[in-house]
């Protein structure tokens, strides 16, 4: 199906320090978009540590996130904060687990030594941007928004590519706009054969976008998926990609 017509990127200056990764929901490609950001950046020769404050569904016996992104992108330092059995937000995970919940300026604390001895730090979230993340001294719940604006970081925000999108992405950026927050837009997932729905959003979303990953790239070789991420992110964050249509239909 034709698409729309080619559109050229004009990128910000390239984001460097502490970022945050979060997403429209959960298993939109989070994981995947940090190593891509991570193995690119670092190829562009910065210091890159990862971190996820806290990784939960332990007891699934699936890889962590933070197994993921060594085997993919194999950065300098990869850090998770916390685990948690059970497969739900951290803080209710760590209320059914019993365990010890994240308490925010910890969680500021360890990140901010990372970025000391680093040039990028990833900072991934769990779920979306309101997800309960863990406890404040005072007792309140704290969400990865709120990580974001004690941090004064800016946020990329991981979104699908179908139907739905527009209104969960609109929703997250201004969630972060009015909380002061710098953020963009990645596609966690192009699919092998878009149809016009995908198309569409694409052409809407690309004054937003620095970066989009096909469908699939999880499952790549390492050696091919640090290869081939240049050309699925801007050069914002240290990649190749300069037109959204070229790309898109080169990853069919």
């Amino acid at each position: 199906m034709e698409g729309p017509a080619p559109r050229r990127i004009a990128d910000p200056i390239e984001w460097h320090g502490i970022v945050l990764v979060t997403g429209t929901d959960t298993e939109v490609g989070k994981t995947i978009t940090t190593a891509a950001v991570a193995s690119v950046a670092q190829s562009a020769g910065l210091r890159v540590a990862v971190i996820k404050p806290g990784q939960t569904g332990t007891i699934t016996g699936a890889p962590t996130d933070a197994e993921v992104i060594t085997r993919l992108a194999g950065p300098d330092t990869v850090r998770t904060l916390a685990e948690y059995p059970e497969p739900l937000a951290p803080l209710a995970a760590a209320r059914v687990a019993e365990l010890p919940p994240l308490e925010l300026y910890d969680v500021v604390d360890a990140i901010r030594a990372e970025a000391d001895k680093h040039d990028l730090v990833l900072v991934e979230g769990a779920g979306g941007l309101l997800v309960p993340m863990g406890l404040r001294p005072s007792g309140d719940a704290w969400t990865f928004a709120d990580l974001a604006t004690a941090l004064g970081a800016n946020v990329l925000v991981v979104a699908r590519a179908g139907l739905g999108t527009l209104n969960h992405t609109a929703l997250t950026l201004e969630a972060l706009a009015r909380r002061g927050v710098s953020a963009k837009v990645i596609l966690g997932a192009w699919p092998a054969d878009p149809e016009l729905v995908h198309w569409a959003n694409l052409s809407d979303l690309v004054p937003h976008l620095v970066g989009a990953l096909p469908s699939g790239a999880g499952t790549m070789d390492p050696g091919v998926f640090r290869r081939s991420a240049p050309g699925w992110l801007t050069p914002a964050l240290h990649g190749v990609l300069d037109n959204w249509r070229v790309w898109a239909e080169e990853s069919n």
